[in-house]
Parts: C-alpha cells; sequence; structure tokens
C-alpha cells in the first residue's frame, strides 16, 4: 500500500501527527525508483516562514510533530540527496524557528527537520505544489512572535544610522536597464562549476579534466565573494553530475542576482588559446556556434522542444545586464592574468545559445577560463595559483559591475 501525502495543519492540538490528510498514488515506475532532493530553500515573510523543498518529479510523504526538541518534520520517500545539501543547516531570520536541516534518513528516504518555538508558533502546514514537484512547509507565528526587539529597561533604543548619499548607476551600452532604473543591487550570486560526475568536460592531453579545473577556480572565487560579504550559492560542491537544463533552475529557486557558468575551453587547433565570456543570445559566428554545440552537448532536450526554447532566447529580458557583467568579468580576467603570465589572448565577449543560460531570470554569464587543449595553458591550469588569478579576475568583474549598479 502507497503511503500518504500529508497536508498537516497544526492549531492549537497537543503535538500529534496532523490530521488532515491528501492521499495521492505516483505511478508504478515512480515508485520504483529514487529521485534527488536537489534543493532546500526558505524565506522569512512578516505573515510566516515558507520553507520549500524542491524534488521535481511526484513522490510520497508524510509529515509529523515530534518533542524534546519540539520540532516538525516531513519525510520524503523514494529520494535521494543531492551531496551538496549533505549537512546542511539553516538558520532562519525569525524566532520561531530555531532551524531548518535536511538529512538522508535511510537509503530511500530524505528527511527535512524544522525545529521550532512551538509556544510561539500559532499553526503550520505540509502541502504538495507541482510542475516541478515540491513539498512547502508554511509556519505561521503568534501574533508577539515576530515583533522587534526593544531596548531593555532603561537603556535607550539604538539610533538609526545616518543616510549615505546614493550612487548614481552607470548605464550599459544601451543605456539605463530596468535594473539600474529601479536601483536594484547584487546579495546573492550562484557559482556554476561546468560539468562534472560522468561528464567529465574537455580533456586535456595530458589528463587534466575541465570538471576538476572549473570546481577549483569555484571554490577560490567563492571564498572571495564570501569575504565580501555575498551569499554564495554552488550548483555543486563535489564531483556529481547535474543536466545543464537544472543548473539556472537552481539559481532561479535561489533568487540568484547573478549566476556566473565556468568553463574551460577546448578546439580542434591545439595553438588555439585564450579566454573569452558568453552571454544568452543568439550568434551568427561559427566559432561561438561550435563552442555552444560542445558545451551543450550533455543536454536531454529534443528538437521538438526548439520552438520553446527558441522563445525563451528571444524573450530574455536580462541581455544587457547580462553583456555587460560579460565584459567586466572579461575585461578584469585578461587584465590580471596578464599581469602574471604571458601570452594572455583576449578572444573577447560573444552571445550563444548555451543551455546552462537559457532561463535564467538573473545576469548570466558563462566564462571560458583557457583552452585545455592547448598544452601550455593546460599546463597552468594545473597550476593553484593559476587558478587563483582566475578566480581574482572573475571576482574583480563582478566588483566592478556592482560598482556599475551604484551600489559597490
Amino acid at each position: 500500500m502507497a503511503r500518504p501525502i500529508l497536508i498537516a495543519n497544526r492549531l492549537s492540538a497537543p503535538l500529534i501527527l496532523a490530521s488532515s490528510l491528501l492521499l495521492l498514488t505516483p505511478s508504478p515506475a515512480a515508485q520504483t525508483s529514487t529521485v534527488e532532493v536537489y534543493n532546500l530553500r526558505s524565506y522569512t515573510h512578516p505573515t510566516h516562514t515558507r520553507i520549500v523543498v524542491d524534488i521535481g518529479k511526484l513522490r510520497e510523504f508524510s509529515s509529523a510533530e515530534l518533542k524534546d526538541p519540539e520540532r516538525i518534520y516531513v519525510d520524503i520517500y523514494q529520494a535521494r540527496l543531492n551531496p551538496i545539501l549533505l549537512g546542511k543547516t539553516y538558520v532562519a531570520r525569525c524566532d520561531y524557528i530555531k532551524e531548518v536541516r535536511i538529512a538522508q534518513k535511510n537509503a530511500t528516504t530524505v528527511r527535512v527537520v524544522a525545529e521550532l518555538d512551538l509556544a510561539k508558533v500559532e499553526r503550520y502546514q505540509v502541502f504538495p505544489l507541482f510542475d516541478p514537484f515540491r513539498v512547502v512547509i508554511d509556519i505561521f507565528p503568534k501574533e508577539t512572535a515576530s515583533a522587534p526587539p526593544t531596548a531593555p529597561p532603561g537603556e535607550q533604543t539604538p539610533a538609526v544610522p545616518a543616510e549615505k548619499p546614493a550612487k548614481l548607476p552607470e548605464p550599459t551600452a544601451e543605456g539605463y536597464s530596468m535594473a539600474r532604473q529601479l536601483g536594484l543591487g547584487i546579495q546573492r550570486v550562484v557559482l556554476d562549476p561546468g560539468h562534472g560526475g560522468e561528464d567529465p568536460g574537455a580533456i586535456g592531453k595530458k589528463g587534466l579534466k575541465e570538471k576538476d579545473v572549473v570546481l577549483a577556480v569555484a571554490s577560490e572565487l567563492r571564498t572571495l565573494l564570501a569575504a565580501k560579504g555575498l551569499e554564495v550559492v554552488m550548483t555543486r560542491e563535489s564531483d556529481i553530475y547535474i543536466p545543464l537544463e537544472n543548473r539556472p533552475v537552481i539559481a532561479n529557486q535561489q533568487k540568484a542576482d547573478l549566476f556566473i557558468s565556468i568553463h574551460a575551453n577546448a578546439n580542434r587547433n591545439r595553438k588555439k588559446r585564450g579566454v573569452q565570456a558568453f552571454y544568452l543570445n543568439f550568434s551568427p559566428d561559427p566559432q561561438v556556434n561550435e563552442i555552444a554545440a560542445l558545451e551543450n552537448a550533455t543536454s536531454t532536450k529534443r528538437i521538438g522542444e526548439m520552438q520553446d526554447t527558441l522563445k525563451k532566447i528571444v524573450q530574455n529580458s536580462k541581455i544587457l545586464e547580462s553583456r555587460d557583467l560579460a565584459y567586466k568579468i572579461h575585461g578584469n580576467l585578461v587584465k590580471l592574468l596578464s599581469q602574471h603570465y604571458s601570452a594572455v589572448e583576449s578572444l573577447g565577449v560573444r552571445g550563444g545559445p548555451f543551455w546552462v543560460l537559457i532561463g535564467g531570470e538573473m545576469p548570466s554569464v558563462l566564462v571560458e577560463i583557457s583552452h585545455l587543449s592547448n598544452a601550455q595553458e593546460e599546463e597552468r591550469l594545473k597550476s593553484p595559483a593559476y587558478r587563483r588569478q582566475v578566480a581574482l579576475g572573475i571576482y574583480e568583474g563582478i566588483l566592478e559591475y556592482m560598482r556599475s549598479l551604484g551600489k559597490g
């Protein structure tokens, strides 16, 4: 018998399994294979906190309350946890949720736990959403739970910091984009180390794999950005395979402000060398389209989906910001590498139809950091010092872009 999917709704009852029940029966095929839980996110609003578990395919789940400590949990069956999420805990920005964590309970069950101060919780509900499938936990505090703290007796409320004069954003090459007109800034960056797992990407003559190089660079870049106070999410933190189409989905679900996909190039001409950056667009350049074909080789999309894909590219509203970001990252990358290494070639910035950039709701860039097919650049990419300079170049480009928004 299939396990039930529960919709829980806690009111003022004791700590018991919620009574509201919804039964959904997945197909036999869905029950026999596990699906990957690839993201956990939460948002605290003035009225409640929402926790979302991204699963992608229909799965059974159940929920319950426990004591000592007070907590609610959701078990997702026939599921496995993306290694990126192993051991992850999240501290909610409210006083009625102590912590949210996710773990692989057993070989086929993923458990999400929210530790609460139930004295401050009015109710909660657990329910599914579809297309893509995900499980939502909404937690509603009592009116006093989320009230802002006041100063202790006898002390004054801290003074409001003095206002800083606003910086005027710089226009892009095409003028002031909507992001600049609205005065928007950058706080969360998603870094995407290309390839991974069964997909090694380009492989140099001496065996250096693109998937390993770009993960090392992304890790260096994450450290730099985090030290600057930015929130950084990586699509993968280990040698795992993530489909191309899922990577911008992760960035959208994380509500990222920037998406940076990091790659190492390859060319049939082993003398070809240099660094290049791309943003999403069509291109008449055969060399750009060859690179796109190489990077898109692992896509699972079908020709029948081409029309929808073309519409997404045409309707991309972030093209101006993506192009500006690409130019700033590329310029700083070339500059930093040229200060320390000879014969660093700039291959410029181009628009191209890359799957990893399609559907992103934020400025998105693909950076080709050097050529693994070139013997000298493969040797350089093996060097931690070179990879650090690459990360620093991308970092400086991001900072320059932030300053151009009037926010750096």
